[in-house]
């Protein structure tokens, strides 16, 4: 009889502990890119995905080394400058177009198609993140997630 709850007992065991390592929420982004304006002189718009982490947090900045200033905005066509976004615990929020996105102001002139830019995401409780961002030309379909 030994025999038998022993192995059981190992399996019960290695479960737990499997259980116990779960892996918690890590705050992350991804999927970066930039649209660039149609119209020279206009903003170029900044999208990504943030995955929250273990605690919520609200992102309060978005900005890059080839922009004078960043807005973040919600809404298409009738967009709204937001101050800050929340990012709830292991929730994952986008920024996409015709919803949340970061208006890129007086860019280089400099930055073509194809370059990768990076964006410093910056949250309430000083955690800052870099995130790449591959530029795309105004009529450039928007690059493909998968």
């Amino acid at each position: 009889m030994r025999r038998a709850i022993f192995p059981g007992l190992c399996a019960l065991a290695g479960a737990l502990a499997l259980t116990g390592c779960s892996s918690r929420p890590e705050l992350s982004s991804e999927e970066g890119w930039v649209r660039l304006a149609a119209v020279p002189g206009r903003p170029a718009a900044a999208y990504f995905v943030i995955h929250g982490g273990p605690t919520p947090l609200n992102l309060i900045s978005v900005g890059s080394d080839v922009a004078i200033t960043s807005e973040m905005h919600e809404g298409g066509m009738a967009m709204r400058k937001v101050d800050s976004v929340p990012i709830p615990a292991g929730a994952t929020v986008s920024f996409q177009p015709g919803g949340r996105h970061v208006m890129l102001y007086d860019m280089n002139p400099g930055v073509k198609p194809g370059r990768i830019l990076s964006l410093l995401l910056t949250f309430s409780d000083g955690t800052r993140l870099r995130q790449g961002a591959r530029v795309i030309g105004a009529g450039n379909p928007a690059p493909d997630a998968s």
